[in-house]
This record gives C-alpha cells, sequence and structure tokens, in this order.
C-alpha cells in the first residue's frame, strides 16, 4: 500500500533521490481485467488525440508516480489508473518522477475500481491525493455498476468534497476545462459504458473510430448534397432547353 509522503526534496541517504531511469516503471503485474485497460487506453487515447496540437499536458495510465524518499523505501509504486498533469512539458515518460518535474503531481486521478480496490481507493489512496498531492481533481469509475464519482479538493483541509453531477449525470473536471461523463461506446471487444472525456456540449471527445464514421458520414451528406445539386441543375438546364426548343 501506498505510505504518506515526506517532501519530495528529501535527500536520499544523503544523495540526490534517483530518476526515472533508475527507479522500477513495471510491477510485471497484470490490468484487473481487459475492460480496465480498454478503459484506461480509452481516457489516455481520446485526449491526446483531442489535445494533439497542445505540448502543455501529460496523461498517462497505470504509470508509476514517484512523490516522497519514504514511498521509494517501502518499495510501493503503483500509481493511479490515469491521470493527467497539466502546465508541463509533452514527453514520454518511464515513471512520473516529482522531484524531476519541480514537484508537480498530477492535477487529475480517475480510479477504475473493483470489489478487490475499492476500500484503498476510497480510503488510503483518496487521503494520499488530497493530501499530499493535493490533486483538485479526484474520480472513481465502477465498471459493474457503471456508477461515476467525482471529488473537488478542499485546499484548506487537504480533502475531498463530493461533486453533484449535472442532470446529465456528468462532472466538470475544472483542472482540463472537460468534463467526465458515462457513455455506451463501442470501443476494442466491448460494447458498453465507458468513463468518457466530455466537451462542453457532453459530446465525448472521440475515438479513432468514432472519428473514422463521423467523417464518412460527413463525406457521404457531402456527396448526396451534391447529386442533389447536380439534379436540380439537370432539371434546371432541361426546362431552359424545353423553352428554348418551343419558341
Amino acid at each position: 500500500m501506498m505510505q504518506v509522503a515526506m517532501q519530495v526534496s528529501t535527500p536520499f541517504g544523503g544523495k540526490a533521490l534517483p530518476g526515472q531511469d533508475e527507479l522500477p516503471s513495471d510491477d510485471a503485474e497484470p490490468m484487473e481485467t481487459g475492460f480496465h485497460d480498454a478503459q484506461d487506453a480509452l481516457l489516455k487515447d481520446t485526449l491526446l488525440d483531442a489535445w494533439s496540437e497542445r505540448t502543455d499536458f501529460f496523461v498517462a495510465g497505470n504509470m508509476f508516480v514517484y512523490f516522497s524518499e519514504r514511498q521509494i523505501r517501502s518499495n510501493d509504486f503503483r500509481g493511479p489508473d490515469v491521470f493527467v498533469v497539466t502546465d508541463v512539458e509533452r514527453k514520454g515518460r518511464k515513471s512520473w518522477v516529482a522531484w524531476e518535474e519541480g514537484g508537480k503531481l498530477p492535477d487529475v486521478v480517475i480510479e477504475v475500481t473493483s470489489d478487490t480496490t475499492a476500500s484503498v481507493d476510497r480510503g488510503e489512496k483518496m487521503q494520499i491525493y488530497a493530501g499530499v498531492w493535493r490533486c483538485p481533481a479526484y474520480f472513481i469509475f465502477d465498471p459493474e455498476t457503471h456508477r461515476l464519482e467525482g471529488y473537488r479538493l478542499d485546499a484548506t483541509a487537504r480533502r475531498y468534497e463530493a461533486i453533484e453531477p449535472d442532470a446529465r449525470g456528468d462532472y466538470p473536471v475544472s483542472p482540463l476545462g472537460l468534463k467526465l461523463g458515462v457513455r455506451r461506446t463501442q470501443y476494442r471487444d466491448y460494447d458498453e459504458p465507458f468513463a468518457r472525456w466530455l466537451d462542453a456540449d457532453g459530446q465525448p471527445l472521440p475515438t479513432a473510430q468514432e472519428r473514422l464514421i463521423e467523417e464518412r458520414a460527413r463525406a457521404e451528406q457531402e456527396r448526396a448534397r451534391a447529386e442533389q445539386e447536380r439534379a436540380r441543375a439537370d432539371e434546371l438546364q432541361r426546362r431552359l432547353d424545353a423553352l428554348e426548343h418551343g419558341r
């Protein structure tokens, strides 16, 4: 289990804290279910695609987050299912190492919970994300019940307060200027409710497949419109020809 952290600047045995090249980046444990893996990938990939022109954020799924010397000493390296950090350089990383990022820690965390992790997700992890990381936004999604919970940080008390969803059951994700909600989605081998990033109108940030379907539908609409224009032009020409021949 994760331990409450010391300050990220704490020296490691009198030496500089190790970086991502020295620290483990994989616990060699598989995702809890195939759906968990798909859910993490969906959130990560749709944000990367939607923000393809931005260079000031980092999003990862099931990646270790290092934040203290005590955490390293306790060999506790498991990270959130999905997290987003803003105002940082967009580049590849083996792990998120706070002392290599100026002390910066995630702005948004999402946990895909289960019967075996629910107590930790709502207990120890929630306390660390609020009290140590001071993560502004925390969400828990249960794929069995399709229930999504949202929390915002009370910075003074260093604890989370539940957010009330809107009429559609969606939650604001203030650090990202987006929403988070549950939408039935065809993704990989699944056709069921997923947690999705949403725009201001409540529309999901599209997957590559959804974008392709949308582009094909738009192309079909353009083709149909062009055929209608040609038909109207042909009919107009026919009438003009008929008038010309009738003189």
